[in-house]
C-alpha cells in the first residue's frame, strides 16, 4: 500500500505491517483513503481530527444549501402610512437576505366591498420594492386574503454592491 504522511508527503509503497508501525511510532491513525487504487493509498492522521474536520466540512456545506424561505408580511386594505412603511422596510431586509416575501391583505367585513384597494395597495408595494424583487406570484384571492408573492432579483444594483 501507498502511505502518506499528515502533511501530504509520500512516505512510499509498503507492507500493511511496516504502515501501522510507523503510524504507532507517529502516534496516529492509519487511514485508507483510496481502496481501489492500485496500491491502495493510506494515509497517518490523528483519525479523530480528521473526522472533526469532516464533519465541519458538511455542516458549511448544508449552511450553503439553504433554500430560500417564503416570508409573510400582512397588510390591511386602509392601512396607516406608518405601518406600510415598517412593513415595507421589513420586506426589503427579507428580500436583501435572499427570501422570497408573501404580501398579504386581509380584508375583514365590509372592507370586502371594496377589493380594489386591495389591488391598488399591492401595486404601491411592488413599485416601492421593484428595485429589490420582481412579482413571482400574480395577486389572487384564497377567502378573505389577496396574496401575491415577490422573490429577490438576482443581480443587486450597483448603489449596494459597493457600499
Amino acid at each position: 500500500m501507498r502511505v502518506v504522511d499528515e502533511k501530504g508527503k509520500q512516505l512510499g509503497v509498503m507492507s500493511k505491517d511496516e504502515a501501522l508501525f510507523r503510524a504507532k511510532q507517529a502516534g496516529l491513525d492509519l487511514v485508507e483513503l483510496a481502496p481501489e487504487a492500485q496500491p491502495p493509498v493510506c494515509k497517518l492522521i490523528d483519525f479523530k481530527k480528521f473526522k472533526y474536520q469532516e464533519d465541519k466540512k458538511q455542516r458549511a456545506g448544508q449552511k450553503k444549501s439553504k433554500g430560500s424561505e417564503i416570508k409573510e408580511i400582512r397588510f390591511t386594505p386602509f392601512i396607516a402610512k406608518n405601518d406600510f412603511e415598517i412593513r415595507l422596510k421589513r420586506a426589503r431586509e427579507f428580500l436583501s437576505e435572499g427570501d422570497k416575501v408573501r404580501i398579504t391583505v386581509k380584508f375583514v367585513g365590509r372592507q370586502l366591498t371594496k377589493k380594489q384597494f386591495g389591488y391598488e395597495l399591492l401595486n404601491k408595494v411592488r413599485e416601492n420594492l421593484k428595485d429589490l424583487a420582481a412579482v413571482e406570484v400574480e395577486p389572487k384571492w384564497q377567502g378573505k386574503l389577496l396574496m401575491t408573492v415577490l422573490k429577490p432579483n438576482k443581480n443587486k444594483p450597483d448603489g449596494e454592491a459597493k457600499n
